[in-house]
């Protein structure tokens, strides 16, 4: 019996018996192994109720580990998903960043689609962490969407403007954030340039003028 997905790899990595991963990487993996990290930004995947990313690299590090133990060459293929609930632009240039790192982009990506009775889906159409009635961003327009599917394959050249698009919208949140921290005793009292808080994409806009009353609301 060979398997090629589904597997649940922090249950591996959390599984005292060591020998599992080998036995499989021996007798029950054809050729490649599908898992779903899914994203690598921690606070997307706390928003899809998943581990760390650091237990997927860990699974990842046993998984080639157990392929030279047992001489075998077994490919190990990511499920990546785009515009899930949480995921800004950054966390996506994030994600790009680190496919480019290890040189690899997925043929295939799977967008976020709203299921029922699901909670990422209680959190797209209510804007709203149910466990803390936070606000969470959602990516909803076309837009965004196209930009962050772009993203994840970075290489085909119809996504290049979209890619560079988000790399700069990327930035000028950064730079945003720098802007918005309390100023150092160093820093003068003219303070910091503020003109790019109007670049965001409107989901952005909307996510920070949610915070911005959650906020108000407290005081």
């Amino acid at each position: 019996m060979f398997i090629r997905s589904g597997i649940r790899y922090d249950y591996i990595v959390y599984d005292t018996n060591k020998n599992v991963l080998p036995e499989l990487v021996k007798h029950h993996i054809s050729g490649q192994l599908k898992v779903a990290p899914e994203h690598i930004s921690d606070n997307v995947l706390r928003v899809m109720n998943k581990p760390s990313f650091s237990v997927y690299k860990k699974f990842s590090d046993m998984y080639e580990k157990a392929n030279i133990k047992e001489g075998k060459k077994k490919f190990l293929v990511t499920y990546l998903i785009s515009s899930h609930p949480g995921c800004t632009v950054n966390d996506a240039v994030c994600l790009t960043d680190y496919l480019k790192g290890i040189g690899y982009m997925p043929k295939q990506v799977q967008d976020f689609y709203p299921t029922p009775s699901t909670r990422s889906t209680c959190i797209y159409y209510t804007g709203v962490d149910p466990d803390t009635l936070k606000p969470v961003f959602v990516p909803k327009t076309a837009n965004e969407k196209r930009m962050q599917r772009a993203l994840l394959q970075y290489r085909l050249p119809e996504n290049r403007d979209l890619v560079n698009k988000a790399y700069i919208l990327a930035n000028l949140n950064k730079k945003v954030e720098n802007s918005n921290k309390k100023p150092t005793k160093t820093q003068t009292k003219k303070g910091s340039n503020s003109r790019g808080r109007k670049e965001y994409i409107h989901g952005e806009k909307v996510f920070r003028n949610s915070l911005s009353n959650s906020k108000n609301k407290k005081k």
